[in-house]
Formats: structure tokens, sequence, C-alpha cells
């Protein structure tokens, strides 16, 4: 980036680390963290959303539905994280090629399961051979986002469906009483009544969520754990013009502080949401405020 950094040889102290530290490499390392940002920022509401979804099936008097909303529900008891996300990856992925092998090659008369290979034809692939590597890069990165927001939309089922019921039932029998229909009482009284309830769980999902980001190392997409390693072990010359020694202490601390920051940023604007959700409602929190303000 700067111009004495033309021969590293050369350079010493400072002089070196500024170069080291502004190399191609590194500005991938940096631009990794917005990686997890737009992760977690894409994440949420769409994890969100198929908890809503989860939740709201569970709730439903048509017994398909509901056996399908407890079903997602379900999955959240007794399997390792690490297990969904590579399994849902891998589904993922083999679905889309699938459907578009359908679609694109009826005429394909070979099976597409030939023993441990998945075998669809060259048009359905993706993304296709030919595509530049951003496609690559967009295609895991998405493929990963689904992953996510699928695993962690039934924790969210789970802690919407538990804050549904916590919603007083009389309100819900009064608001029929009134008149309302199922549909009325579940979008006017239910819904925006239970987030308090909600917020709690939903909290700790949050933060699970952040810690779990570096799990996109593992799903493939080059993340900042991949780039941490990568570039704190790294003392072969092929790989950088600055080699040095072992240094993933210093990187995975950079990793540790930038974490721990952010969760307590997290922290502080969730305890303002719930302040402001609590405010009113007859709760342990709305209850607290109230004497508070006495």
């Amino acid at each position: 980036m700067f111009s004495y950094c033309a021969d590293p040889s050369t350079l010493t102290g400072l002089t070196w680390l500024s170069c080291y530290l502004t190399t191609g490499k590194h500005m991938a390392f940096y631009t990794s963290f917005g990686v997890v940002l737009l992760l977690l920022a894409i994440t949420a509401p769409t994890a969100l959303a198929f908890g809503f979804g989860g939740a709201a099936a569970a709730r439903s008097r048509f017994l398909p539905m509901q056996l399908f909303g407890k079903g997602y529900i379900a999955i959240v008891r007794g399997v390792p994280d690490i297990a969904f996300f590579l399994f849902f990856v891998i589904a993922l992925d083999q679905g889309f090629e699938w459907l578009r092998h359908q679609v694109l090659c009826p005429d394909w008369d070979q099976p597409i399961r030939q023993g441990n290979d998945f075998v669809v034809c060259q048009a359905a692939k993706l993304p296709l051979g030919n595509a530049p590597q951003w496609i690559h890069e967009v295609y895991g990165f998405l493929l990963a986002m689904l992953t996510f927001a699928i695993v962690f939309g039934a924790f969210a089922a789970n802690v919407l469906f538990g804050a549904m019921r916590a919603v007083p039932h009389a309100q819900l029998e009064t608001a029929e009483a009134y008149g309302m229909t199922r549909r009325q009482t579940f979008w006017r009284i239910l819904v925006p009544q239970m987030w308090v309830y909600a917020l709690p769980g939903l909290s700790n999902l949050w933060m699970v969520l952040i810690k779990a980001t570096p799990l996109l190392f593992l799903l493939g997409v080059e993340d900042i754990v991949y780039w941490a390693r990568e570039l704190g072990a790294t003392a072969n010359p092929r790989f950088t013009q600055y080699p040095h020694g072992d240094w993933r202490m210093w990187y995975f601390l950079a990793l540790l502080i930038f974490y721990l920051g952010f969760t307590r940023v997290s922290e502080v604007l969730l305890e303002r949401l719930m302040q402001k959700l609590t405010h009113g409602q007859a709760t342990t929190g709305g209850e607290a405020q109230r004497k508070a303000a006495t």
C-alpha cells in the first residue's frame, strides 16, 4: 500500500509492521469482519421469520401444520449444532442441484446417486464450473446463511412458542368475547404481547448466534477464523513476503477482543429494548420500572 513497501527485505521495526498489516491478505482479513457482520445482519431477521412461522404452525389447529411446526422445533433437541450445520449445507447444495437437474436435464438416463458420488448434468451444477470466483464465494456464503437461518430458526421457534403460551389466556378469551376472530386475536393481542416474554430467550439466542459465526470456517467460507489461522501461523515466503514466527495467539486475541466488544454492545442495546418493551406491562420488569419511578 505504501511506496516504501516495495522491498520488504529492507524494512525493519514499525515500517515493516505497517507494510505487513496492509498486505492484500490482511485486507481480506479485515473484510472478513464485515462478512461476519453481514451474516448476522441477514441471518438474525431470517431466522426470526423462520422461528415465527414455526411457532405459529405449532399453535395451529390444523393437525398436519401443527405436527410440522412441532417437528421443526424438535430438531433443536438432542443433536449437536455442528451436525446440523454440516448436514444442511450438503443437503441444501444437493437439493438445489437436484431440482435444477430435473428441470434442465430431463433426458438424463444415468442415476444421480452413483455409489458415494452425487452426479448431476453439467448445466445443473451450482455454481457453474466456468463462473467467476466471486460467484462461488457468494454461493457458499448464501448456503451458510440459509443454514444458519434454518438451524437458529428452530431455536427461535422454540422460544416464540413458549412466549405465545406465556401470554395470559384470559386476555385471549376477553378478545374473543368482544367479537374478535381467532386471526384478529392472534395479530392484535397475542403477537404484540409475546415479545416481552420472548426477548430474554431471543437475547440469549443472539449471543449464541454471535459465538456460532466461527462455524463459517467449517462451512468453507473464508471468515475471520480462517484468516487468523493462516496469517498467524504462516512462516512460508510463498504465502507472504513478510514471514514470521507463530503469531496465532495474537490474531486469536484480536478475535477475542472483537467478540467481547460486540457482545457487550449487544447486551446494552438488548437491555434498552427490554426496558422499552416492559414499560407499562404487567410483568416483573414492568413492576420494577413502576417502583423505580415512584
